[in-house]
């Protein structure tokens, strides 16, 4: 479903755009057709832009450092090239380019389930996917569906990812998550009522306390992930918060300070996790920081019956 409205978005913007520059070209008002293409094919720039100034404006007495004005441009700057290829190339267009990688043979090896965010789908991981199937790993990549759905919706979805690659493998897996997806995540857990559901959780950019931006938002997911909202109060409830250090030691939660979309930037982090601040970096591009993979991978290389645990090699390069 995603795919096709994003398909729909992406060449009706295209369309109106060449449509646009085709009638004020014809009559020789060349800035008018250049100006005005540029607008509507970048017009998501400004967009983007006034999101870093809010999360600037609202960040308050957040105990992550305050972003500096150069920091925030260089985020700014990696979001608009990161965004389009995103959301215009691999989600409405390849959102199935990459598949799933559940070898024969894997048993015993650590697997790999990816869950994406708000407004994604599965193509978002096309990176991580080719990265992951090129070294041998057993990788299942979900779709979140509704898109505009409730988050609880999610959980079943998630656990049968879960199940698909544990039946592969033998054993838990590792989860990674983004932005939203952590959330599903969390939600499946406190009701899988399974102490060794995952071999461990790593959230990227994921507004485990909400987000300030959330307050815009109206669909059934958006409201759940609204700052103090009734529906985060009542999944911390069911995880027992009382004991965070027992719930949350098996998350790593990357977070940072140019997050345009999750601010103010501690919102993304829990207590009793492994919390890592990465400088200078937006929402979607957070996903494809170096640290970030590397992080995924040092837990996946290390695994015993990993099938590069016993080389030296680096992770795969592959191109984000």
């Amino acid at each position: 479903m995603l795919a096709r409205l994003q398909q729909v978005i992406t060449l009706s913007l295209l369309a109106f755009a060449v449509a646009w520059a085709g009638w004020f070209a014809r009559q020789g008002r060349w800035g008018w057709a250049l100006g005005g293409a540029l607008l509507i094919l970048f017009g998501y720039a400004l967009v983007l832009a006034i999101e870093f100034v809010l999360l600037g404006l609202v960040h308050g007495d957040d105990p992550a450092p305050r972003a500096g004005p150069a920091q925030l441009l260089r985020a700014w700057w990696g979001e608009v090239l990161c965004a389009p290829s995103v959301f215009c190339w691999r989600q409405p267009f390849r959102s199935r380019a990459e598949p799933d990688h559940l070898p024969a043979g894997a048993a015993g090896r650590l697997g790999v389930v990816l869950v994406h965010g708000f407004v994604c789908n599965r193509g978002f991981w096309n990176p991580w996917l080719r990265r992951l199937r090129a070294a041998g790993v057993p990788v299942v990549a979900v779709n979140l569906e509704p898109v505009f759905g409730r988050i609880d919706d999610y959980a079943p979805i998630v656990a049968q990812a879960v199940a698909r690659v544990r039946q592969a493998t033998g054993r838990a897996p590792l989860v990674v998550a983004h932005s939203m997806g952590g959330l599903a995540v969390r939600r499946w857990l406190s009701r899988c009522g399974e102490a060794r559901a995952v071999e461990h959780v790593v959230t990227i950019g994921t507004p485990h306390h909400g987000t300030w931006l959330a307050r815009f938002g109206h669909t059934p997911n958006g409201v759940q992930m609204r700052r103090a909202g009734d529906w985060l109060g009542v999944l911390a409830g069911e995880e027992g918060v009382l004991v965070p250090e027992a719930r949350y030691a098996r998350f790593t939660c990357f977070y940072s300070h140019c997050d345009n979309i999750v601010f103010p930037p501690s919102t993304a982090t829990l207590p009793g996790a492994d919390n890592r601040h990465v400088a200078g970096c937006a929402h979607v591009h957070l996903a494809f920081q170096p640290e970030v993979f590397d992080a995924v991978w040092s837990r996946v290389s290390a695994s015993p019956e990993s099938p590069v645990s016993a080389s030296n090699s680096g992770a795969p390069a592959t191109r984000a």
